[in-house]
């Protein structure tokens, strides 16, 4: 079970991040955008630590205060709950 825990958060994290950057590459070319609600909804279902990484390496939602604030409380709250987890399963 915490194998898949692990699985769970590292791949949810890496498409947070790579999709942080692909918004933010079609933000540059006038291209059609990643919904909001797609960016908090993967961050709300733990990506919000690659979501929150993916903002600051591509500068990309930064001034927006809802991300600025919302993404570094989920960060800590997934931190937390992952820590938990790995405690209570390991």
């Amino acid at each position: 079970m915490l194998n898949y825990i692990i699985i769970y958060y590292l791949l949810l994290n890496i498409v947070s991040f790579l999709i942080m950057g692909i918004d933010k590459n079609r933000a540059k070319r006038g291209e059609w955008r990643i919904r909001e609600a797609t960016l908090w909804w993967l961050a709300v279902i733990g990506g919000a630590i690659g979501g929150y990484i993916g903002m600051r390496v591509y500068h990309h939602k930064t001034k927006h205060v809802s991300f600025k604030f919302g993404f570094p409380i989920l960060t800590i709250f997934h931190l937390l709950l992952f820590m938990y987890l790995l405690k209570q399963l390991a």
